[in-house]
């Protein structure tokens, strides 16, 4: 694995770069400028780069958040999300009724589907968008996990996600819910990284920008999550830039500086590979 200074080093031998988003460009509260101008730079270069992210929406408010956050539009040619790839599995299910679990605030993920909902008793399949607080744990919904199962609900997650990086605390995401009702034996459907839904559709961004669809080989990705960015890859057959400082912290790092040792280690206990690996993107 080669540890790299920037992003330049590799490029030419890119058509395209899918960039996870939460931990590589921002953590929520701030864009990483340095992060930013990499893409953009690529972007300048003639590359395609595609944000592919979790997040448990549509794509339509992530340019506006980018916005929010400082991102330059020039750092990003397209966006696709968890949320639009599970919204084809809710459509085949629609009108239900599903019960809902998630923030009340969230409710863009569920509309124009033909979604009708119910209280769990009542309810024919459960979706989840996240936590309902960014304060809350996965323990709170122990019981209602036991209730799914119980019924032998399936449950469609929108975020496959454990945790990610809110400035310096890691919170809860749908994915810490369906791995606890997996562990129960429930039924799971999640269509976001590091499953296939999420990549055809960036390989479509891909193909509409450039006017054909180039070989896996010649797509890069990018990513700091190791069940969902670099396996998801390993899967595709992408070749993987590992980010080592982005939601891992300092766990992989010895005096500020990427530790090699540590960074394989965590390789090696998810079964996933990475070809290069950066501290920050940059």
């Amino acid at each position: 694995m080669q540890t790299l200074a920037s992003l330049d080093e590799i490029l030419d031998h890119y058509d395209a770069v899918l960039c996870d988003i939460w931990g590589v460009v921002h953590d929520g509260r701030r864009t990483f400028a340095a992060a930013a101008n990499a893409l953009a730079r690529a972007r300048a270069r003639g590359k395609v780069v595609v944000l592919i992210t979790n997040a448990p929406k549509p794509r339509d408010p992530i340019p506006g958040q980018l916005d929010r956050l400082s991102c330059p539009r020039a750092a990003w040619t397209a966006v696709v999300t968890s949320g639009d790839a599970i919204r084809e599995e809710l459509r085949r299910r629609a009108p239900g009724p599903m019960f809902r679990i998630g923030p009340a605030a969230e409710q863009s993920l569920w509309q124009g589907l033909g979604l009708t909902f119910a209280e769990l008793d009542h309810a024919r399949f459960v979706g989840v968008s996240g936590l309902r607080t960014w304060q809350e744990t996965p323990d709170a919904y122990t019981d209602v996990l036991q209730r799914m199962r119980t019924a032998d609900l399936e449950l469609l997650c929108a975020n496959p996600d454990i945790q990610v990086r809110l400035g310096d605390s890691l919170v809860w995401c749908a994915g810490a819910i369906a791995r606890d009702y997996q562990a129960l034996g429930g039924r799971v459907v999640m269509a976001g990284k590091p499953y296939a839904p999420i990549y055809e559709l960036a390989y479509e961004e891909v193909e509409r920008r450039l006017g054909h669809r180039p070989a896996r080989s010649r797509m890069l990705c990018i990513g700091d999550g190791l069940p969902t960015d670099v396996l998801g890859a390993n899967r595709q057959g992408h070749d993987v830039l590992f980010v080592a400082g982005g939601m891992h912290g300092d766990s992989l790092l010895q005096d500020g500086a990427i530790d090699s040792e540590r960074v394989a280690t965590a390789l090696a206990a998810q079964s996933v590979h990475a070809e290069f690996t950066m501290l920050q993107l940059a």
